[in-house]
């Protein structure tokens, strides 16, 4: 009996997949929230824009996305992008959605604000710009993280450009 409802649920979310994800929670059943997530088809989208807008102004740079539960779904690397980008790009995504801000902004609050400065002690967190999360209504369902294209502001402006560009198509 728990099988077939479990394949009856698994098809209901099968068949309503592509509409579902523009609502932040799917379905209740017996207490237990289907919520939007990043898919790996949806990451690969993002990262393709963010890249295609890091090249279009001349930059080469590395990009993460990461789900809602901050586990790394897909990573894009130019060829000639320090290593340390790598790890950079992962964890201004996990930054902003784990903030649910951008990496830039959490990194302006925790250098003007006394209470917030010792944000810099969390090794998880890295307050550079260019972590952007990505927001189905009020809801956080993953973040993008571009880093070595030049400098916070054009890190977090190509994650921006990519956003505008797909979001909107999958909603």
């Amino acid at each position: 009996m728990m099988i077939k409802t479990a394949r009856r649920s698994l098809l209901a979310l099968t068949l309503c997949a592509a509409p579902a994800f523009a609502a932040p929670v799917l379905t209740t059943e017996g207490g237990i929230e289907h919520r939007a997530d990043v898919s790996l088809d949806l990451a690969n989208q993002l990262l393709d824009a963010t890249m295609a807008a890091c090249h279009a102004d001349g930059r080469t740079a590395v990009a993460a996305v990461v789900d809602r539960g901050g586990n790394l779904v897909a990573l894009q690397r130019d060829d000639n992008v320090g290593p340390h980008n790598t790890l950079a790009a992962q964890r201004k995504a996990f930054t902003s959605l784990s903030t649910k801000t951008t990496s830039r902004k959490l990194s302006e609050i925790a250098r003007n604000n006394p209470e917030s400065e010792n944000l810099n002690t969390l090794d998880e967190l890295l307050l550079l710009g260019g972590g952007v999360p990505l927001k189905v209504g009020n809801q956080v369902i993953g973040a993008i993280g571009v880093a070595g294209a030049g400098g916070a502001a054009i890190d977090e402006g190509c994650a921006l450009q990519a956003i505008e560009q797909v979001l909107p198509k999958t909603l």
